[in-house]
């Protein structure tokens, strides 16, 4: 009796173990399938973005060179976040990186009056922060700063809207890209309030309290710009990447420069 009871014992052991085993490997393959689904999703999105990058024509035009070599950088981030992702929200960054190219290459192909294509998915931040939707020119620290609703060669300098460094910075065409240093930096710095204050109060598109002094580096919803918790919320801009942004425009953080003049022999595509 002994015996059976101690042979039952060690089968019911043996199952247990089995069971534990194989759902543990379950669990891994469920995860290695999401994280190919992931990287699959993301790499249709970084392949639309490289279609467009080497085979659109900006022309002598200086707000569309400016824009496809945005898309530039946002396509080689993209590609070296791909290969180093390790789970699914590593591969989705890597996504929304390449959506935020889609961005740029929507701009350029609207500076040169062309067809800009079918809808892209919104980025984090992106309602939040609004639009330009006027045009205006104000003196910051000794220099003009122009925003426009509209590409131009006093303001070639595109950003398609989405938070920096926890505030939000409207999509429109500016005469300078007044946000990097608080991208590179991740703070803004003494006299940002007054900018956006004397850029963005009472436009119209630009949501009610993105432009008042006193909630700069504060966190918004997506439903009308209230501040929240102190400290903000930076993880709307895709286009980071994981690197810096150098000086011209270009990042660095490991994934290799940008040359907006020679695309190389990239097969070319159709826009979506």
């Amino acid at each position: 009796m002994l015996e059976i009871l101690f042979i039952l014992v060690i089968a019911l052991i043996a199952v247990g173990v089995f069971s534990m085993m194989r759902n543990r490997t379950a669990t891994a393959q469920s995860g290695r399938v999401s994280l190919d689904d992931a990287k699959a999703d993301a790499r249709q999105a970084i392949e639309r973005l490289g279609g467009q990058v080497y085979s659109l024509d900006p022309g002598d035009d200086p707000a569309a060179k400016q824009a496809l070599a945005d898309a530039g950088e946002r396509f080689t981030a993209a590609g070296s976040q791909i290969e180093q992702a390790s789970s699914p929200a590593q591969a989705g960054l890597a996504k929304q990186t390449a959506v935020e190219g889609l961005y740029y290459i929507r701009a350029a192909r609207t500076a040169l009056k062309l067809d800009p294509g079918p809808p892209i998915p919104e980025l984090e931040g992106q309602r939040a922060a609004g639009s330009v939707t006027e045009e205006r020119s104000v003196e910051f620290d000794g220099r003009t700063v122009e925003a426009s609703p509209q590409p131009s060669s006093q303001t070639p300098n595109y950003y398609p809207g989405g938070r920096v460094a926890g505030r939000p910075v409207p999509a429109g065409w500016y005469s300078e890209p007044w946000w990097r240093p608080a991208l590179i930096g991740g703070a803004w710095g003494v006299g940002s309030a007054l900018l956006f204050s004397s850029l963005f109060s009472g436009m119209a598109g630009v949501p009610h309290g993105v432009a008042d002094a006193d909630m700069a580096g504060g966190d918004y919803s997506d439903g009308g710009g209230d501040s929240g918790d102190s400290g903000g919320d930076g993880g709307g801009d895709y286009g980071d990447g994981g690197g810096d942004l150098g000086d011209g425009g270009g990042f660095d953080g490991g994934f290799g420069g940008f040359d907006g003049g020679d695309f190389g022999d990239f097969g070319g595509g159709d826009f979506f």
